[in-house]
C-alpha cells in the first residue's frame, strides 16, 4: 500500500473512531459531520473524500461490524445446532459480548433506522447473511414457519433484549444471570 492509500486509510479511521465517541456522547440523532470532523481533527472537506453522509459512514461502521462477526464464527466452542442449548449459550454470550464493545455503534445503527427507511432496507440486506447463518443452526429444529423465520424471531430477541438491558440504569438481574435466562428462553422457544 502505497503512502497516499496509508493516509487515507488512517484518516478514514481517524473519522470512524472519532464518530464513534460522538455517538457515545450526544447519539447518533444528534452527531453533525462537524462534530465528527472536529473530533478527528480533521477539515470538514476530508469527511466527504471518505464518506457521502453520516449515513454511508455508519454503512461503513456496520461492515467493520460484520466483518468482526464473521471472525467470531470461527473461535473456538462455536457449537452450530440449536437443539444443544450450550450452541445457543454460546451465541448469546458471543452477541452479548459484541454488543457491549460496539454499543455505541449498535445504538447508533437503531437510532438510524428508526429515522430513516432507506437506511435501515439496507442494513437488513448487509445483515441478510447473518441470519442465514443462524437459520443454518435451526436446520435440525424444524421450526413453525421454517429457519429464516426461526432464526429472524432468535436475532431480534436476542437484540432487543440485550439493548434492552444495558440500556436500563438498574437491570432486574446481572450479566450472567440474563445470559442464563435468555439462553434458556430462546432455547426453550426453539422447540428443543
Amino acid at each position: 500500500m502505497g503512502t497516499r492509500a496509508q493516509q487515507a486509510a488512517q484518516t478514514e479511521a481517524e473519522l470512524k473512531a472519532a464518530a464513534i465517541r460522538v455517538f457515545e456522547r450526544v447519539g447518533y440523532l444528534n452527531t453533525k459531520i462537524t462534530d465528527i470532523t472536529v473530533e478527528a481533527g480533521r477539515a470538514t472537506g476530508s469527511f466527504y473524500k471518505h464518506f457521502a453522509s453520516k449515513e454511508k459512514l455508519l454503512e461503513a461502521l456496520l461492515a467493520d461490524l460484520l466483518a468482526e462477526g464473521d471472525a467470531s464464527a470461527e473461535l473456538p466452542g462455536h457449537l452450530d445446532d440449536f437443539r444443544d442449548r450450550e450452541a445457543v449459550r454460546w451465541h448469546v454470550a458471543v452477541y452479548w459480548s459484541f454488543y457491549r464493545q460496539h454499543r455505541a455503534i449498535m445504538s447508533a445503527l437503531q437510532q438510524a433506522a428508526i429515522v430513516d427507511e432507506a437506511f435501515a432496507r439496507r442494513s437488513r440486506e448487509m445483515v441478510e447473511p447473518d441470519l442465514h447463518h443462524i437459520a443454518a443452526h435451526l436446520s435440525g429444529l424444524r421450526p413453525p414457519g421454517g429457519p429464516v423465520l426461526a432464526a429472524s424471531f432468535f436475532t431480534a430477541t436476542l437484540s432487543s433484549a440485550t439493548a434492552d438491558w444495558f440500556a436500563t440504569p438498574t437491570p432486574a438481574a446481572g450479566e450472567s444471570e440474563t445470559i442464563e435466562a435468555l439462553t434458556t428462553f430462546l432455547h426453550t422457544g426453539l422447540g428443543a
